[in-house]
């Protein structure tokens, strides 16, 4: 198994080395070979300070891996030395001088852990030579206590590998392309980068063969094979089956760096392609313009490319979204001066007394003091609403099949078309049985069921609190803490619901990849997938509980007036607003997905980096700082960035922030707006990071998103249940429309609120739970309302549910069924519509086989033609064999 947590991208802790007894030392491993090979190609020497190459100059460096030194070999030689030499001075010497024996064994432990990784750098070393790649070692030439190896990958090398790896490499035949309306129309908001300039010719593509080299443009070597391209040969076959065997290099940190040569204009210019990327890429002035994928996909590799890629779509996507969630909340801000519920509650003349919404400490409240909250609701809870969670289920769909033509097109570009992700497996040494893995399959299940739980036990300590911080308000003698009591329980769970959140996040992502560390997946796609559904359960139960119990729990298991349900001994269970749940549910989305987004994602990517930069830079003299940046090379420079730790969390972050789009968009029309706006920055906030902040990653191929596309259509039709049910269940639109169509003696919405009150005989309170200032409103209280659908006290069945409640019921139910199989309907038909591949990429595709076939026929021909130059001789005449036909 050649997966090894010790050899992720960390960051070297180089405290505590003594900078005077590090001595630098370079060695060149095998020089002389490339040496000859450079002369006889007339290369020139290059500055290895200003490019990376090695220290003769010739030779560029594809990779380096750091790894760290403890102490310089001269005092290893030296302590050997005196080892050999102990017994004799101790003959000599006059008294013997007492050492600690606790410091000697931890000394001497050193020692062997140091002689230990030194041996298995070797032996990994020459692994790597026998592999044909070649090697340069600096240790502690500027930087105290670290060494680098240099790797080199030379021609032939490269050759075998990218022919083993399939890579489809440019041949010399051009072919044009089919020109494309949208590129010319959108040619002002492309970067001024030459890899997206509107272009209409492309280089026919084809597996590199070292038997078929004529097919290919080699005139220049060094430029063939682009550095992410040796980056990426490097560190796949000839690693994978170095870190195979038993030593595994005990290097800590991998880097790859070389630039890259860039055609802008009409002249060649030497420049860099990060410093490409940084100005039009990493820049916040340039917020509307598109990325340059191409100069991504080039420097960073094909899975990076894609990443952004998927995020500029789903950024552009997002931008009608929330141009009609706007209209929707605009809407509902015109007509909530016409809306009769809302008016109902705020007019005093109806003198609606409601019972206590706690025991004891609470008294009777007139309905009129939820005016506000009845017309706030009306803003989030209207008829636009269900219009847009239909348009939002078929944005979705529409969002995916814009993704998947993006992502051909592509792969197309990329000729990524014909590419299958290589699975190597990593039980290569160790087979297992189902047998062997039952005991940590059972304990992933086990841990998953009990952190959901500890997920619920969280969400169950938060109800309790807003219970109990509502009662003592209630309680309290001062009249500040008295006045807006909701407003305030409200808000502060919220947050503290958003900081557990932040906190459970970290712990679960931890949790979720030390049991898929315990699975011992076979491939690295088999881990990653894995890794990436458990972080994901976990998560998305972290961030959703909450508001899946707002949502459909709060309020319904209450009880009623007389007859309350409690937990905890004396704790009533909380119940909604007189306008519903509806507002809270918003409140809390709003200040998750804000929190998330604020703290969570942009705060911490901002923050910790440059906290951990400024520690850094305290700990060492500006002048020395000054110092080493003039004389530091490319990759000791780049050895003090971050590790690149993936892009799972960059992922897992859009993805919790589409379930937010999306499950219950229903309740809060501007959660569109928000992810636009959060993720117009986080593009160019992540481009920062990647361009200044992290080592350059690893050249990963790949040709889709892989399991983040099947979470992505997960969401998406489970949206359309969660928000019907939002729709049926959470607002108040069903018995609207019932009351409306069936109870209304006008047909219009005057006398709904009385519609949804039930009396309740204050007599009929049970002992100890009736309210202590029973005169608090000026007057007795006989009778008083609570929302809900129940018989009167003095009804044959008093406190039953009553007939309207039952057709409310009826009427919610077949709402869910109706609108989750008309969307799903509607959105099937959308993806039936829409084709997968663009039609114009595959005619480009088609084409493009027929130009091979073609190009192989004019080299035959020019093959034979070639040969009956050479030998004028007649040829006897033999068949074409059938396979070749």
């Amino acid at each position: 198994m050649w997966r090894n947590e010790k050899y992720e991208t960390v960051p070297l802790d180089v405290k505590g080395i003594d900078e005077d007894n590090s001595k630098g030392t370079t060695d060149s491993l095998y020089p002389q070979a490339a040496l000859r090979k450079a002369q006889q190609g007339n290369e020139r020497p290059k500055d290895p300070k200003l490019w990376p190459y090695f220290q003769d100059g010739l030779r560029r460096i594809d990779y380096v891996l750091t790894y760290h030194v403890q102490k310089p070999q001269s005092t290893r030689k030296q302590s050997a030395k005196s080892c050999l030499c102990f017994k004799f001075r101790r003959e000599q010497s006059s008294p013997p001088v007492h050492e600690d024996p606790e410091l000697a064994a931890q000394e001497q432990r050193l020692d062997y852990h140091e002689d230990d990784q030194r041996l298995r750098r070797e032996e990994f070393e020459e692994n790597l030579r026998e592999m044909g790649l070649e090697m340069e070692r600096e240790e502690g030439n500027k930087i105290p206590g670290v060494g680098f190896l240099k790797i080199h990958a030379p021609w032939e090398v490269l050759c075998r590998e990218a022919e083993f790896m399939k890579l489809k490499m440019p041949t010399f035949k051009v072919f044009v392309l089919v020109n494309m309306f949208v590129q010319k129309v959108t040619a002002t908001l492309q970067p001024k980068v030459g890899e997206n300039r509107v272009e209409n010719e492309k280089y026919l593509s084809y597996p590199f063969s070292r038997e078929k080299q004529h097919l290919f443009d080699l005139s220049d070597r060094n430029s063939f094979f682009d550095s992410k391209t040796r980056s990426s040969i490097v560190s796949t076959n000839p690693f994978r089956k170095a870190f195979c065997l038993p030593s595994q290099g005990q290097f800590k940190t991998k880097c790859h760096l070389s630039p890259d040569l860039i055609t802008k204009g009409p002249d060649v210019i030497l420049i860099l392609s990060l410093q490409i990327l940084c100005e039009e890429w990493a820049s916040y002035s340039i917020f509307y313009k598109y990325q340059p994928i191409g100069l991504i996909r080039k420097y960073f590799g094909e899975k990076v490319g894609l990443y952004f890629a998927w995020l500029g779509v789903y950024t552009q996507m997002l931008i009608p979204a929330a141009i009609v969630g706007v209209i929707v909340f605009l809407y509902g801000c015109v007509t909530v001066e016409d809306n009769i519920p809302s008016m109902e509650v705020c007019d005093e003349r109806n003198n609606i007394t409601m019972c206590p919404i706690c025991d004891r400490v609470c008294s009777y409240w007139k309905l009129v003091t939820a005016c506000g909250t009845a017309r706030a609701s009306h803003l989030f809870d209207n008829a636009a609403t269900v219009f847009f969670a239909i348009f939002m289920a078929l944005w979705a769909t529409m969002f995916m099949e814009h993704w998947k033509r993006r992502q051909m097109r592509l792969n197309y570009i990329w000729d990524l078309t014909s590419f299958e992700d290589a699975e190597v497996s990593h039980e290569e040494n160790v087979k297992l049985t189902c047998r062997d893995r039952m005991p940590a399959y059972m304990t992933i299940i086990v841990m998953m069921v009990f952190l959901i739980c500890v997920t619920l036990a969280i969400v169950f300590g938060v109800v309790l609190y807003r219970v109990s911080i509502m009662t003592a308000l209630h309680m309290s003698s001062t009249p500040s803490f008295r006045t807006n009591i909701r407003a305030t329980v409200k808000t502060t769970a919220a947050i503290i619901n958003l900081i557990i959140i932040i906190i459970m996040d970290e712990v679960y992502g931890a949790i979720a990849r030390w049991l898929t560390i315990m699975e011992v997946p076979k491939t690295d796609k088999s881990f990653e997938e894995r890794l990436i559904f458990k972080t994901f359960i976990l998560k998305f139960a972290n961030a959703f509980t909450p508001i899946v119990y707002l949502a459909f729990f709060r309020g319904r298991i209450i009880g009623r007036p007389g007859k309350y349900i409690y937990v905890m001994g004396s704790y009533r269970m909380e119940e909604c607003a007189h306008a519903g749940c509806l507002m809270e549910l918003c409140i809390q989305l709003c200040i998750t997905m804000l929190g998330k987004q604020l703290i969570q994602n942009n705060l911490f990517e901002i923050g910790v980096p440059k906290l951990k930069k400024m520690l850094r830079q305290r700990k060492i003299d500006k002048k020395h700082q000054e110092e080493l940046d003039k004389t530091l090379h490319r990759h000791e420079k780049d050895h003090f960035l971050g590790p690149f730790v993936g892009l799972n969390p960059e992922y897992m972050e859009m993805i919790i922030q589409f379930g937010m789009v999306t499950l219950f968009v229903a309740s809060f029309p501007l959660a569109p707006l928000f992810a636009l706006l959060n993720n117009i920055i986080e593009i160019r906030l992540d481009a920062k990071k990647f361009v200044t902040e992290l080592r350059r990653p690893i050249a990963v191929r790949a040709k889709d998103i892989g399991i983040w596309y099947t979470l992505l259509r997960g969401l998406s039709k489970v949206a359309v249940i969660v928000n019907a049910f939002v729709i049926s269940f959470t607002s108040d639109f069903i018995p609207r429309l019932v009351y409306q169509y069936m109870y209304s003696p006008d047909g219009t919405l005057h006398g709904f609120v009385n519609h949804t009150l039930s009396y309740f005989n204050v007599s009929h309170f049970q002992p100890g739970t009736e309210p202590t200032e029973s005169m608090h409103l000026g007057y007795k209280v006989e009778v008083c309302r609570y929302k809900d659908y129940r018989d009167p006290p003095w009804s044959d069945t008093p406190y039953e549910f009553s007939r309207q409640f039952w057709a409310i019921l009826a009427a919610r139910l077949a709402f869910v069924i109706v609108f989750q199989n008309v969307v799903m309907l509607m959105s099937d038909f959308v993806d039936w519509l829409i084709p997968d591949i663009p039609k114009d990429i595959s005619i480009q595709i088609h084409n493009e086989r027929n130009l091979i076939v073609e190009l192989f026929m004019k080299q035959e021909q020019g093959k034979k033609y070639r040969n009956t130059i050479g030998d004028p001789s007649p040829q006897p005449l033999r068949s074409r064999p059938s396979s070749q036909a």
